[in-house]
């Protein structure tokens, strides 16, 4: 079975130093540190393997950072961006903030002035409302409960009833 040789990597002198600089600054994420590691050491001519059983990293990984190196390398991007996750797929998010905003504000109104027969909000009820008011077509009680709970927003413990009236709050 043949073995397969790992592409070249040749780094320049400006970009190994900053490959060095990232991997001995203390504020660096561990993951972009590592990935500096595997190009530093495919660049001194270590395999997948050897790299992989250097640094204690998958021979994936290895493979991996140093193929998108290189691929990266011809896009002449920024060495700190060559060492970042690619976009993620999926679909993009489905509320705007506006959307969201006008959530947090009935959350933090009565249900009273909704004339909602409740005395505190609940995911359900506020996902209702929104559609009710026309605020979006649709949205699950469960994402309501996620934004909320993002916020810090409580509507089930809110005191409103005890504000004295007149007082403006």
């Amino acid at each position: 079975m043949p073995r397969h040789i790992p592409s070249v990597l040749q780094l320049s002198e400006e970009e190994r130093q900053e490959l060095q600089q990232l991997v001995n600054r203390h504020s660096t994420p561990q993951q972009i540190a590592t990935r500096a590691r595997i190009i530093l050491l495919a660049d001194s001519g270590h395999n997948h393997r050897q790299v992989a059983r250097e640094l204690d990293v998958s021979r994936d990984m290895a493979r991996h950072w140093r193929n998108r190196w290189l691929m990266l390398a011809e896009r002449a991007m920024p060495i700190g961006e060559r060492l970042q996750d690619a976009e993620r797929s999926g679909a993009p998010g489905k509320f705007d903030m506006e959307q969201v905003i006008q959530l947090f504000a009935i959350a933090c109104d009565k249900p009273e002035d909704y004339d909602r027969p409740i005395s505190h909000w609940t995911a359900q009820e506020l996902a209702s409302e929104m559609v009710k008011l026309g605020i979006v077509e649709s949205i699950s009680r469960r994402h309501v409960g996620r934004l909320l709970q993002e916020a810090d927003l409580k509507p089930h413990q809110s005191q409103y009833w005890l504000t004295p009236p007149g007082s403006g709050l």
